[in-house]
């Protein structure tokens, strides 16, 4: 076994131990070992769903480098993906599925990204930011000094009512971080966290949410979603002390208080009662972010609202966001995706190596001064170290 392992390892042109534990690997290393375990079944189609979603850009062109290999040797591979540079790079055909139907299939050199969201979307790409101007108003969220040692350092920011604040910069460089030490996920060694002027106890989601926080972390599947119970559940389980009588709580109340929200944002489900593993990763979003509405926050923190969900759902997800800054909430948005940024954001915080390295206004922003501030602290350290 270990013979042969080692056979289709270097066949795919990658260096791995077959006598390691898969449970300590990365995750580029495990999906290379998915591919292994394929080959050694002597597969002619493969399928991968979504395979790049937690890789870096190294590990994404050594996947890529395998499956190009791999279809050399005459093997037909499906790609489902909603990274349109990876699709137009790797793929020669691509097909469009919208709603559970097939929409149409296009040679990838003869068409563009503009008419992919067209036949993903039904609609023009103009639509795929849909930012409402909002009242801006008093200060919901101050964070003055945040410092958590070798995480982030000295970060002071402000949300107000009605406005979408983004968070960009490089990943690794501290965003989520800095969104889950305010939320009380993560403890911090010196600063302060205020909600309408009032202290934030440190380190306690619970007082988070009593004062008006709602966080949808970054990771739905393991962080923002209890997957193998049902939607009503998952969607009340953040208000569950009101949905108690005499310390139970019936499956009536649980519908009652999901209904209007699943409804709201238009999650496609059978019944209340589908577990949310069966979901598909635009639904289960939905479901996420329907959790912490219900408990009516007056902030919401949502870190990559629209990863790994296809371009029709990111719509919907744009346009709840900005209906929500239209009703008085105020946003705290994480994303590593800049066009959304620059899109939904009211105003633009950079996070370089920890620390805001730009503020920037819906006006001043663009790509290349988010760009450019994203990487400053990184330039400067490198002209010092030549100097």
């Amino acid at each position: 076994m270990i013979a042969e392992a080692e056979r289709i390892f270097t066949r795919l042109g990658v260096d791995l131990d077959p006598r390691r534990p898969a449970q300590g690997l990365s995750i580029a290393d495990q999906q290379i070992i998915e591919i292994a375990k394929a080959i050694s079944l002597d597969a002619h189609l493969l399928i991968m769903d979504e395979p790049t979603a937690a890789l870096s850009g190294v590990e994404v062109e050594r996947l890529f480098a395998v499956a190009r290999s791999l279809r050399d040797e005459g093997r037909g591979i499906v790609f489902i993906s909603h990274r349109f540079d990876e699709i137009f790079d790797l793929c020669d055909t691509i097909t469009v599925m919208r709603d559970g139907a097939y929409v149409g299939t296009t040679p990838t050199d003869q068409t563009t990204n503009d008419e992919l969201v067209t036949m993903m979307v039904g609609r023009e790409v103009t639509e795929l930011y849909p930012k409402i101007p909002a009242e801006i108003g008093e200060t919901v969220l101050e964070v003055e000094g945040l410092t958590a040692a070798g995480v982030f350092s000295d970060v002071s920011f402000t949300v107000r009512a009605g406005e979408i604040v983004g968070l960009a910069g490089l990943v690794g460089a501290g965003r989520s971080e800095i969104a889950r030490a305010v939320f009380g996920v993560d403890p911090y060694d010196a600063g302060t966290v205020r909600m309408h002027g009032r202290s934030v106890g440190k380190h306690s989601p619970t007082a988070a949410i009593n004062a008006g926080m709602a966080l949808v972390p970054e990771d739905r599947r393991q962080q923002g979603l209890v997957v193998e119970s049902s939607v009503a559940r998952n969607i009340g389980a953040a208000i569950r002390s009101r949905l108690a009588r005499l310390g139970l709580i019936s499956a009536a109340s649980e519908n009652r208080a999901a209904g209007p929200w699943a409804s709201r944002l238009q999650v496609k489900t059978s019944a209340l009662s589908m577990n949310a593993a069966t979901m598909s990763g635009g639904n289960q979003q939905k479901v996420a972010i329907a959790k912490w509405l219900a408990t009516d926050p007056k902030l919401l923190i949502i870190d990559e609202p629209t990863r790994g969900i296809d371009v029709g759902t990111k719509s919907e997800v744009h346009r709840l966001l900005s209906q929500l800054a239209g009703e008085g909430m105020a946003i705290l948005m994480i994303s590593s995706e800049l066009p959304e940024v620059l899109g939904m954001a009211d105003r633009v915080l950079v996070i370089s190596e920890g620390r805001i390295s730009a503020e920037l206004s819906r006006e001043e922003a663009t790509a290349e001064k988010v760009m450019h501030a994203a990487t400053a602290r990184h330039e400067a350290i490198r002209e010092e170290a030549v100097a």
